[in-house]
């Protein structure tokens, strides 16, 4: 961006701090499972509520879906049995914005069944 009329910048103005700026996501997930679509759409909604986040993927082990905010493991698919609620990833992102301390999310959405 060269400062051209009529472009949009998206960065926040001088002084102001990006949402999400500073907190680091992983998810490790099971490609063989099928679950990159999964991934996918959870970091799509993670970055349009918060476009300062890091969030990277990594390969896992069978059935896995595991989520780490600033190396803390918010979220495991092979505890609960399914996979997070966006909403609850939203607010364990806000809080470690914040600052707050982080609880693990116990709520899961059940994968897919195909009859």
């Amino acid at each position: 961006m060269n400062g051209e009329p009529g472009e949009i910048s998206l960065a926040p103005p001088p002084g102001e701090v990006e949402p999400g700026s500073g907190v680091r996501i992983v998810v490790e997930y099971c490609e063989p499972c099928g679950f990159e679509a999964t991934y996918l759409e959870l970091a799509s909604a993670v970055k349009e509520q918060y476009p300062g986040i890091e969030i990277e993927s990594r390969l896992g082990g069978t059935g896995a879906f595991e989520i780490e905010i600033n190396g803390q493991l918010v979220f495991s698919k092979l505890e609960n049995g399914g996979f997070p609620y966006e909403k609850d990833l939203i607010e364990a992102i806000r809080r470690a914005s914040n600052g707050e301390p982080l609880e693990k999310i116990t709520n899961s959405r059940p994968p897919c069944v195909i009859l």
